[in-house]
This record gives structure tokens, sequence and C-alpha cells, in this order.
């Protein structure tokens, strides 16, 4: 794939000039969790609250433009992430949008986890927290992926409320929360099957998580994360990119 390079724009307001940052690196996953890491830092720091994970699933999708001409722009006090390429595009951008769709070649899936994922697990965390995402053809090819959230308004804090302290999760409950975050929305058989585990075993840890209130239920019997959960699976990733 050589060595591609990505532009990080960032603008400061709507009429200003765009601070420029170029990132490359020669492996994939580096050179993803590097322009997540940037993008999400930059976004946070102007108030953005669009989830790492969220970011990252699409800065993933990257690898089927082969990273041509690659630009992510952060807007609106990071609260708009567009991200743009010269690829091949996305015909049919409704079936995109469907879980298990994926146009990526067999060394193309040696690089992204969670092939056809992506792009319907963005949508589903950005809906939960009440953003959105959308699809567009970009200027002489490629595709435009714009992540979109409303800037949340700052709510005193009672002076005798003390901070939520952060639970502390096994391992096996993190893989979890991580199984939730990968695939969207899950049901105790997939747990079960995905991390090899007891039927029962997998009740239970999604019984507790949810108690934890990192997970809420969803039809079916199938979990999704709560904003207290994407935020804590923002962090296991931050550390672990």
């Amino acid at each position: 794939m050589g060595s591609p390079e990505v532009r990080l724009a960032i603008y400061d307001s709507r009429i200003a000039e765009p601070r420029v940052v170029s990132i490359s690196n020669d492996d994939f996953q580096t050179l993803v969790g590097e322009l997540t890491a940037n993008t999400y830092d930059h976004a946070q720091r102007r108030g953005g609250r669009i989830p790492y994970v969220v970011i990252r699933e699409i800065v993933e999708n990257l690898v089927h433009a082969h990273f041509r001409d690659a630009v992510i722009t952060i807007l609106d006090d990071g609260n708009t992430i567009r991200i743009s390429d010269q690829g091949p595009g996305i015909r049919d951008k409704d079936r995109a949008m469907q879980p298990g769709f994926t146009t990526a070649t067999p060394s193309m899936r040696t690089f992204i986890r969670g092939v056809g994922s992506g792009l319907p697990v963005a949508r589903e965390q950005l809906n939960f927290l009440g953003g959105a995402i959308t699809l567009e053809d970009n200027l002489n090819g490629g595709t435009v992926v714009t992540l979109r959230m409303v800037a949340e308004r700052p709510q005193p804090m009672p002076a005798t409320t003390p901070p939520a302290a952060r639970p502390e999760l096994t391992d096996r409950q993190k893989r979890v929360l991580l199984l939730v975050a990968e695939m969207g929305s899950v049901g105790p058989t997939s747990v079960a099957k995905e991390l090899e585990i007891s039927l029962s075993t997998a009740h239970r840890e999604l019984r507790t998580l949810e108690s934890l209130r990192l997970l809420q239920t969803r039809g079916g019997g199938r979990r999704t994360l709560t904003e207290e959960g994407v935020t804590f699976v923002d962090s296991v990733f931050r550390r672990n990119p």
C-alpha cells in the first residue's frame, strides 16, 4: 500500500483558514491509530462529542480508497467531522449502511476488523447519542462521510454531588463491551459464541454490565451501549489504540 499520507484540517472558525496537519505511516494499524487519536483529541479540545470508536470505524474504511487524497476535516467546535477520499466511491449507499455489506478485497480484510460493520456501527452509536452520519459522493470521485453531533450545553453539577467513579470491570466484561462496540448490538448467544463462554455466563455478564448502566436492552433481548458505555469503551480504545 506504500506510505499513505492523510491531511487533518482543523477549522477554528468558519471564516479562518484551517490549520493542516499531515500524518503518514507505513503500518496500517499505526496510521489508523494516529489518525483517530489526533482527530479525536483536536475535536474533544473544542468541545466535540463524537466518540473515539465511531471515528475509528470510519477512518478504517479509508483502506477502500487506499487513503488516496484522504482529508479529515474538523468543524463546528469538534461536533462535525468530515472524512473524504478520492477512491472508488460507494455506489449503493443504502446497502453500505446494512450490517455485513462490504466491498473489501481479501487483501483489505487482513487490515480491517469486523468487515462490513463499520458504517452501520457508527450510525447506530451516533443515532443513540442524538447524532447522524451521511454519505455523499466526493467531487471528481470518491466518498465523503460526515459525522455530526449536536453541541451539548454544559450543565452545572450541584456542589454536593461527587464525581461518578468509573466501574472496575474484569477483562471478560471489557471484551463484552468491545464486542458490543464492534457489532452495534448483541444478544447472549452471539456473546457466548464470539467469546467462547457458556450461554449462562454470557447472560450473567450482560446483566452485570446493564446494572452498571454501560449497556441497555433493545428489542429481542439484544444489548447496545449506553452513553456511559460509549465513554468507557472510548477510554479502553485510547489506552489500547
